[in-house]
């Protein structure tokens, strides 16, 4: 079970681990050793997260979101496959932590008298200079 919230824990039904081989150096260890892990989070059909939860979560997980509601993390940053593990688990339980948080709604806000003045004389300024371009009359 992976502990998020006080209110929030990831069943261990939920989660599945895959070890590969990783890619980049390390010599022969590399070729023989699965130390890379995939870490499969079924969040769609996750009953321990709300609705708006996954949303958000969807959002933020971008090409990590498989079609089948999944939330897929590839971590091979160590050599070892226990690190590499907790390093996995580490980053879902940042990434729901960063979903769980609500973000505060833009108020609209109109532009300030003054503001619109020196947009309106700074186009005019542009308009005159590009009137200036063309032909010379001779006369």
């Amino acid at each position: 079970m992976l502990r998020i919230t006080d209110t929030i824990n990831i069943e261990d039904w939920e989660l599945t681990e895959q070890f590969i081989r990783a890619s980049g150096p390390g010599g022969q260890n590399v070729n023989k050793v699965s130390t890379a892990v995939e870490l499969r989070f079924e969040a769609e059909r996750s009953p321990n997260l709300p609705g708006p939860v996954k949303a958000r979560l969807k959002r933020l997980a971008g090409r990590r979101w498989s079609k089948d509601g999944a939330l897929i993390l590839q971590v091979e940053d160590t050599r070892s496959q226990a690190r590499n593990r907790e390093i996995a688990r580490e980053r879902l339980a940042e990434l729901i932590r960063k979903a769980l948080e609500k973000p505060r709604r833009r108020i609209a806000t109109k532009p300030t008298l003054g503001s619109k003045n020196r947009r309106i004389k700074a186009k005019k300024e542009r308009g005159e200079v590009k009137a200036m371009r063309g032909k010379v009359d001779p006369d």
